[in-house]
């Protein structure tokens, strides 16, 4: 019996279902004829009902299917040239995810089938069927009932974010259901949501949620692609976080973990992998893009597009110069944000992005096209403003729409507070808002999203614990990573039971906290470091799907989670800490915001950020001088403080400058005897190795 089709619409894109059934397209401009193929479980594996796409609109191929809908698996298979010195990989015996796709079932069983070269000769085409060993697009349901679920549209200079992963943070967790730890819905279980809630911060940075794939070699290894840096589906939630199942399931258990974090007032961030996808070089496997239209998709090398162009580090980098990839990005941006209803993406690897050409490009179509769009340009856009290409390096450089992960704020901290030469002009820089890097493109402080650590090296516990990196279960010698801790420790390696060297490490963890949360600009705080989570020395634990990078909710650094709870709440009550605008360093409104002072009580001068090993440094930061106001028209203002940082190893001795005040009253300290730190108009010794936080009373 020959199933009914209609003509159907070149767009959307991918999979729509409309109630009565679904419409299917999909771009190729290479293509010679296009295969959708509805595949079903058959008594002696999958069997497939292929159909021809007939129709062809502005090479999008396409056909609407009368009572298909939500759970139907589906592919494609694509006809046309095999040709790899010209950059065309056409192979009709592999099944194609579709990159439109809204869900994908399974994952890769590896083997031959799943390259579209034969092993022997690269230039030959394998005809080994694909279909047993690949990954299925899935039609969902697009329903869902939002309720009155709205953006929360929480203002970037009054956002704390919290880097996490959608598994690691569950998975351990006893008080949450065994079945959904792991999953979209453990994260939105009341115990996790209350944690967040009571933490105080206002985003979850999630890494990648978009379908992955695990690499071949570290599946021939026994190990996971953790972290989920590996895209191969722009618009599908990963099926591994799905506890309901995997037929479209994972779309409304995504949807319903945004919905109740917005309940709980937690934005939702999102980690997002543009760059380049899990189909690998000329030697990785064909999979979506590369069997669709590989030149189209992918940036070849121009003389020889046999190869490609890679300023990635993963094989691969998406062709941002053509319209249909630019097309896949954006409608994907849109998708989360309109459909999925995210607040904002963190973009790895951004630089790719940005280059049009070969250099990095600041006026690229990609930043265009953000600019002018009206859904995307509204919600957070946060650059990781590198890659590994000439040039990649680009700190600073993003256009003003957007915020970036400050790079240069992470090593001037780490290298400030293990006492490296010539870093106290800039550490001050830093502290306030990096106003060198960004005033010029008048960007705000909130441009800076600071950081000390992130998933990518060590956690804050391993940072203060550890010289040197201990990666060998990643099966690479202990060659991968990051080879230079740039912090100080205790001299002792790993675990300890010395409480002189604990309590070093203690101070050390709380003054990084207190660096981060005191810091002007945006504050993102590394999930876990706030219970002390360790990951034994490993800096780039990507591959550990286990215990290792997994939260030990049996371990939890009870005082280092108040702590880290109360200074969170400290920096939401006072606009000082997260001003909206740059420190000026002149009188507003008759006063000064902001003052510089040696631990003499002497203002800081010009000679005095020049000695190469300067250890000390303290601020007055003037809560009566915040130069803007509120919505109501009001002037904003606050206390005033003054924060002493003594990076030396040995107690230093202030004396608070008089014309700042006369009485400071301790808010907090590094030091675990705050007791011990009596704040009057006299000298105070401030213990080696310490932040202290006073308010002028």
């Amino acid at each position: 019996m020959t199933r009914e089709t209609w003509p159907g619409r070149p767009f959307p894109l991918g999979a729509t279902y409309d109630g009565s059934g679904t419409n299917f397209s999909i771009f190729s401009e290479v293509a010679e004829r296009v295969e959708l193929c509805l595949v079903d479980d058959g008594p002696d594996g999958l069997v497939e009902e292929r159909i021809v796409l007939e129709e062809m609109d502005a090479f999008c191929w396409h056909t609407y299917l009368p009572n298909v809908g939500p759970g139907v698996r589906y592919g494609f298979r694509v006809h046309g040239p095999w040709d790899p010195a010209r950059g065309q990989r056409c192979n009709p015996a592999k099944l194609l995810i579709d990159p439109y796709a809204r869900a994908i079932e399974g994952e890769v069983s590896w083997g031959p089938s799943c390259f579209s070269y034969d092993f022997a000769d690269p230039d030959r085409p394998n005809t080994e069927d694909s279909a047993p060993c690949t990954m299925l697009s899935v039609v969902h349901h697009p329903y869902f009932d939002w309720g009155n679920d709205r953006p929360l549209d929480i203002p970037l200079h009054d956002s704390v974010i919290y880097e996490t992963h959608v598994k690691g943070l569950t998975m351990c967790h006893p008080d949450i259901p065994e079945a959904l730890r792991g999953t979209y819905a453990g994260l939105s279980h009341p115990v996790a949501t209350d944690y967040l809630r009571s933490l105080g911060i206002t985003a979850v940075e999630l890494l990648p949620v978009h379908q992955f794939v695990h690499d071949a070699h570290l599946v021939e290894k026994g190990l996971r692609n953790y972290w989920g840096y590996n895209s191969i589906g722009f618009f599908a939630p990963h099926n591994g976080y799905s506890s309901g199942g995997q037929r479209g399931e994972q779309v409304q258990e995504f949807k319903q973990m945004v919905k109740t974090l917005h309940e709980a007032g937690i934005e939702v961030i999102l980690d997002v992998v543009y760059n380049h996808t899990a189909e690998g070089n000329h030697l990785g496997p064909t999979l979506s893009m590369k069997g669709i239209d590989n030149a189209a998709y992918y940036r070849l090398v121009p003389e020889n597009p046999a190869f490609y162009f890679d300023t990635t580090g993963t094989g691969n980098s998406l062709n941002v110069r053509h319209p249909h990839t630019l097309q896949l990005i954006m409608d994907s941006l849109r998708y989360w944000v309109t459909e999925m209803h995210v607040d904002g993406f963190r973009f790895d690897l951004a630089a790719t992005l940005a280059r049009q050409f070969h250099e990095v490009d600041r006026l690229s179509v990609f930043f265009d096209l953000i600019q002018q769009d009206p859904i995307v340009s509204q919600v957070k856009l946060i650059a990781e403003p590198w890659d590994v290409g000439e040039g990649g390096y680009q700190v600073g450089n993003f256009p003003p729409l957007w915020s970036e992960w400050n790079g240069r704020y992470r090593d001037v901290v780490r290298d400030y507070w293990r006492g490296e030469d010539r870093t106290m002009g800039e550490f001050a820089s830093r502290l306030t808002g990096s106003s060198d890097l960004y005033q010029d493109d008048a960007r705000h402080p909130s441009a800076s999203v600071n950081f000390v650590t992130a998933h990518d090296g060590f956690t804050l516990a391993d940072l203060v614990s550890y010289n040197d990196k201990h990666n060998e279960e990643n099966g690479e010698d202990n060659r991968d990573g990051e080879s230079h801790n740039r912090s100080w420790n205790c001299g002792v390696e790993g675990p300890t039971t010395d409480p002189e060297v604990l309590s070093l490490r203690s101070r050390q963890q709380r003054s990084f906290l207190l660096t981060l949360l005191l810091s002007q600009g945006v504050p993102m705080l590394l999930g876990g470091d706030e219970i002390g989570r360790t990951q034994g020395g490993n800096n780039n634990a990507y591959c550990q799907d286990n215990q290792l990078s997994w939260y030990d909710w049996a371990k939890v650094d009870d005082d280092l989670l108040e702590f880290t709870r109360l200074l969170i709440a400290f920096r939401r009550e006072h606009p000082v800490f997260h001003r909206r605008r740059f420190f000026r360093g002149r009188a507003i409104r008759g006063t000064i915001d902001l003052g510089w002072f040696r631990p003499d009580g002497a203002e800081m001068t010009d000679e005095d950020w020049e000695p190469g090993f300067a250890k000390a440094v303290g601020v007055f930061l003037n809560g009566e001088a915040i130069d803007y106001r509120d919505p109501r028209g009001q002037p904003v203002v606050d206390d005033s403080f003054v924060v002493l940082f003594n990076a030396h190893h040995e107690a230093i001795e202030w004396t608070l400058p008089p014309a700042f005040g006369r009485s400071f009253e301790l808010v907090a300290t590094s030091a675990r005897e705050p007791g011990a730190l009596a704040l009057r108009s006299g000298p105070v010794t401030i213990p080696g190795r310490c932040v202290v936080l006073a308010r002028r009373s």
